[in-house]
């Protein structure tokens, strides 16, 4: 019950600061719950909102731990002409808690899966933080055949093994961090998520979202980490995007030089630098983030016009 209460309070209580008294009094589309089930067994969480089938689907995909309702200010912006889904990937949010598969690898075929039992034939895939990696893996797997568009938002494809040599500061602090996560897993959680926001937020919306990352047990969540950073070198998938790319960054971010360099190596690729805000942009400050995702999809529905 408290799992259920914490989800309908991040749905139902007003969008977090930044937001405008204007949009939020606009109609906007319901954002219903839908579940769905792959083939190794994991029960996937998923919010969707808008049913138009006239514009490419825009897909969502959340950082390590988090939930899928921290989009929920995206999820009724744009769905007004398109169908908008944020996922709850396996091991995270209201989605089965599972002992394998907690890969960028399997999620992405998680991913795919899903798609596939929605019927969503062309998308624009967004992915924040671990999410990123999601996204780099699916492009992988996939290619871009049903894709119109890529997001990564502030953070850089991993380098796998090779992390340790080109980012070693952020190395150790991953793996320093790994110990006391081990011990103390709520503290962790909590120091985690708050450090996400640049922005100041309401209280309840802070503990909502530490009451789901404090979900994903904390042996799942370390391996998930580790697979996450070190597991691959997700980098040669870059060189596989042929579509609109936006690269959009926290001008805060430890790994900024990195994804600078990630977009230069995406042909064609936006980068966007947002001031004043932490790990969580589109939180912190939706009109910018939403101005540049407008803009991505300005350019997809361009190019698709054009192929």
């Amino acid at each position: 019950m408290k799992l259920l209460t914490g989800l309908a309070a991040l749905i139902l209580i007003p969008l977090m600061a930044g937001v405008s008294a204007s949009k939020a009094d606009t109609t906007v589309s319901a954002i219903n719950d839908g579940y769905f089930t792959t083939d190794d067994g994991a029960r996937i969480h998923y919010l969707r909102a808008g049913d138009s089938h006239t514009a490419p689907a825009l897909v969502l995909i959340p950082g390590w731990t988090l939930t899928a309702t921290l989009w929920r200010e995206q999820l009724q912006r744009f769905s007004n002409d398109r169908s908008v889904i944020a996922v709850d990937s396996r091991s995270q949010g209201a989605s089965s808690i599972m002992l394998t598969g907690n890969t960028p690898e399997r999620r992405a075929q998680d991913l795919h899966e899903l798609l596939a039992s929605l019927h969503v034939e062309h998308c624009v895939l967004v992915g924040w933080s671990q999410g990123a990696q999601d996204v780099a893996a699916y492009v992988q797997q996939y290619g871009t055949g049903s894709l119109d568009g890529v997001a990564f938002v502030d953070s850089p494809v991993s380098a796998g093994t090779n992390e340790v040599d080109i980012r070693k500061e952020f190395t150790k602090a991953i793996l320093s961090g790994l110990s006391r996560y081990a011990s103390q897993p709520a503290d962790y959680s909590a120091g985690m998520v708050r450090s996400i926001f640049k922005r100041p937020h309401p209280a309840a919306d802070i503990d909502a979202v530490i009451a789901q990352a404090q979900r994903t047990p904390p042996a799942v969540g370390a391996a998930m980490l580790v697979s996450d950073i070190f597991g691959a070198d997700r980098r040669p998938a870059l060189k596989k995007i042929d579509r609109p790319t936006l690269v959009i960054a926290s001008a805060n971010s430890p790994l900024l030089d990195a994804q600078k360099a990630m977009a230069s190596d995406i042909q064609g690729s936006r980068f966007v630098e947002v001031a004043n805000v932490g790990h969580a942009v589109f939180v912190d400050d939706p009109q910018t983030f939403d101005t540049a995702l407008a803009q991505l999809l300005s350019e997809t529905n361009s190019a698709r016009g054009m192929k």
